[in-house]
């Protein structure tokens, strides 16, 4: 058994500019998210067999979805699950057909899921208590694949491992030239 999940990976300009904004937070008493973990969570899938990743990829592998952009741009806090996290406001709907169309090929797949409001976020910490003022921010990052992700625990803590990255389909240009 794996513990999976499908989400959208930074490239590495994204990674650095998220680990930068992190690093000018005030760190204790918080448990910060690793850089090399960082992304956005599209579906949480926990514990997959092998029979069930390998119908998963190829259920999935179809799906068709154009390049958008994110804008973090507003940091949060949780409380519930205690954490610190970007979000984004205003985001292309590629991204909630992207997410609707993955939701419905787990489910058919056989997998249940959390019913919830799909809240995209990137979370910067755990173990926090409260919001920490942190200076304004803008973060733009290009969306061009999304990926399944592996929840790995190791003596260093957890570790996310990309297995697989879909590409988007890109547009076509449009030109004036003939």
């Amino acid at each position: 058994m794996k513990r999976l999940f499908f989400a959208l990976w930074p490239s590495d300009k994204v990674r650095k500019q998220v680990d930068s904004f992190n690093c000018s937070i005030p760190s204790a008493p918080l448990k910060k998210v690793k850089s090399d973990n960082l992304h956005v969570t599209l579906v949480f899938l926990g514990n997959v067999d092998a029979e069930s990743e390998l119908i998963l990829r190829q259920s999935v592998s179809d799906i068709k979805a154009e390049p958008f952009e994110l804008y973090f741009d507003q940091l949060a806090f949780w409380s519930k699950p205690r954490i610190l996290c970007l979000l984004t406001q205003h985001y292309d709907k590629q991204l909630l057909m992207l997410f609707n169309e993955l939701k419905r090929k787990v489910e058919k797949c056989g997998i249940k899921i959390e019913e919830r409001p799909y809240k995209p976020h990137i979370t910067l910490a755990r173990k926090a208590s409260k919001l920490i003022d942190a200076k304004s921010f803008s973060i733009e990052w290009p969306v061009q694949s999304f990926c399944l992700v592996e929840s790995c625990s190791t003596a260093d803590g957890v570790h996310y491992q990309v297995l697989q990255r879909w590409c988007f389909k890109q547009p076509l240009i449009k030109s004036n030239y003939f």
